[in-house]
């Protein structure tokens, strides 16, 4: 069985979209890295953590973690605190470009595969009256970044270069190929 070790429902929905059968399995795991941290590096730690936490309690099942960031000129915007920081947010990446990177790690019979992906996003500039009503509408407030390109943050989107289901929160193509590769090998469940 393939456990989702994420209780994001974007990640579910690209899931259920690629036809896969899985348990959801929310993973408690601290989210805390050092200043200073690459981002591939970050995603790629929080997605292991993740994973891990799920593969001790479910061993014998495939497990895959999953962590997304936002990064501007070298600053991690991760998923806002409250409206103000949202608002700050949107206002330092109006009118940039930007990285999304997704880290993944699939744990199958204490076989790693861990590895990331980056998607680059330009933003059109943005006035404050449409940040302000973007945050009031709460779209932006469990999205790392604060915003969701699936929904209406995709009126902010001037451009993207790359996977556009890893500014969703998982790069679903490659996953699906990593999973493929499981299952051929006679490694999957």
């Amino acid at each position: 069985m393939l456990l989702l070790a994420s209780s994001s429902p974007r990640r579910s929905e690209l899931l259920k979209m690629a036809g896969y059968d899985f348990n959801v399995v929310p993973a408690d795991v601290n989210e805390g890295y050092l200043r200073g941290t690459p981002p591939i590096q970050i995603v790629e730690l929080l997605a292991a953590r993740k994973a891990e936490a799920v593969a001790k309690r479910y061993p014998q099942d495939i497990v895959l973690g999953a962590d997304t960031i936002v990064v501007l000129k070298g600053r991690v915007l991760g998923k806002p605190k409250n409206e103000e920081e949202a608002k700050a947010m949107l206002k330092l990446l109006a009118g940039n470009v930007h990285q999304v990177y997704t880290g993944y790690c699939i744990i199958n019979n204490k076989k790693y595969l861990r590895g990331h992906e980056s998607t680059s996003v330009e933003f059109y500039p943005l006035k404050e009256s449409e940040i302000d009503s973007y945050v009031a509408s709460g779209e932006a407030m469990d999205k790392a970044g604060a915003y969701a390109i699936q929904g209406r943050g995709a009126l902010f989107i001037k451009r993207i270069d790359g996977d556009y289901y890893n500014v969703m929160g998982l790069p679903i193509g490659k996953i699906n190929r990593i999973l493929a590769g499981i299952k051929s090998s006679g490694d999957g469940k």
